[in-house]
């Protein structure tokens, strides 16, 4: 089964970027995506043989989530059951029959750490979530994380210390889930790779010069793992200012 997480900044404009071309020579049998800023129908978006599923944010135009699968789960379900953080349209959980998968796209902490403590409250919440599920059967999770995990996630690190998205509460509620039984299915197959990013500020021409961070990511229950045969990021698909990411598990 193979696997793609894509962060795609507004899949409307993404469709004028190339998305149907880039989707179609992925050829994912599940494709999950994040930040998609828009509700179903809003765009004439024709993938034949794919079930949708979308989760929106009450606030129009903000956030999103969707998953494109040919696999049709026997359940689905948006959010985590917790009020207060299911407005932004952040979560979906599909349970198929071995295992779980949760499309997500974590709040990001903002300048000036505006976020932060919304970020490390959501952090808990989404563990415990995750743990919840793992107790019943195995759990892939993907998705934009909003955390360079390590040093090596990340090209200038000691210049982004305090930055969203490298800070040491982050980084340490991201070390904290990995620890609570889950692993970072690329760092895995892959410890010492450098400057395998994701993202990419759209300033200074970042990208070109692949000065990026390594946001997204497929985490699997430690008791996947040794069903993983391919963790890989696509850095030559355009469309965002992040990269897509896939995963190949035999399940």
């Amino acid at each position: 089964m193979k696997l793609v997480s894509w962060n795609v900044n507004g899949l409307r404009a993404c469709l004028n970027k190339g998305f149907l071309e880039a989707f179609e020579a992925l050829d994912a049998d599940i494709v999950c995506l994040q930040e998609t800023k828009m509700e179903q129908g809003q765009a004439e978006i024709d993938l034949p043989g794919y079930h949708e599923i979308w989760n929106s944010a009450q606030k129009k135009g903000y956030s999103g989530t969707a998953v494109f699968t040919r696999q049709i789960p026997k359940a689905q379900s948006l959010g985590m059951g917790v009020e207060e953080m299911d407005g932004e349209g952040r979560v979906i959980l599909l349970d198929y029959e071995d295992f779980y998968l949760v499309n997500v796209y974590t709040p990001n902490s903002q300048r000036e750490l505006a976020r932060l403590d919304y970020r490390m409250e959501w952090e808990d919440t989404f563990r415990g979530f995750l743990q919840e599920l793992d107790s019943r059967r195995p759990v892939i999770i993907c998705g934009d994380l909003n955390v360079a995990h390590q040093e090596i996630d990340i090209k200038n690190a000691k210049s982004n210390r305090r930055n969203a998205g490298f800070t040491d509460e982050e980084r340490g509620k991201m070390t904290q889930l990995l620890e609570a039984g889950f692993s970072d299915t690329f760092r895995t197959l892959y410890p010492d790779r450098e400057d395998a990013y994701t993202w990419w500020s759209f300033r200074a021409n970042a990208r070109e010069r692949n000065i990026g961070w390594r946001l997204d990511y497929f985490l699997a229950s430690n008791r996947l793992m040794e069903k993983v045969t391919a963790a890989e990021i696509h850095p030559h698909v355009m469309g965002s200012d992040h990269c897509p990411i896939s995963l190949e598990i035999d399940l």
